[in-house]
């Protein structure tokens, strides 16, 4: 005849017999200041993104010297047809980059030289009709 044996597992001795009290962990040591875990970074949080505005401003100039501006936001006009003045084209573009304002500049001295041009043939036209219109007396 044969026997099986088992192993036992060990009983455990965390239970409280009427001979002995219940086992209780023994409370952890005060630890110093100084042996302290260090103490968890603060978490970095994802920088925002700032949204995007998107105006478009468009100016437009005539040999004549006559500005218009129109303002868009998108697909949607904010405003249409404005006329402005080339003295005050030319302040914002100035405000805003040289890289701008140098080339408007131009736009605008070229359109002043056109009209002081069509001035002095207006005046010249104008003295030539003075003239017959003082011979027909």
């Amino acid at each position: 005849m044969t026997v099986d044996t088992l192993v036992a597992d060990a009983p455990s001795t965390n239970f409280a017999t009427p001979d002995a009290p219940a086992q209780t962990p023994e409370p952890a040591a005060p630890v110093a200041p100084d042996e302290q875990k260090p103490a968890k970074s603060p978490r970095k949080t994802a920088a925002k993104k700032s949204k995007t505005l998107e105006l478009t401003l468009t100016v437009t100039g005539t040999a004549d010297g006559e500005w218009r501006a129109e303002l868009k936001q998108g697909t949607t006009f904010l405003a249409r047809d404005l006329a402005v003045a080339a003295a005050a084209v030319s302040r914002a573009a100035k405000e805003l980059h040289d890289d701008l304002s140098v080339p408007i500049d131009a736009v605008i001295e070229e359109a002043r030289s056109q009209q002081a041009a069509k001035v002095a043939a207006l005046e010249a036209e104008l003295e030539a009709a003075r003239r017959t219109l003082a011979g027909l007396d």
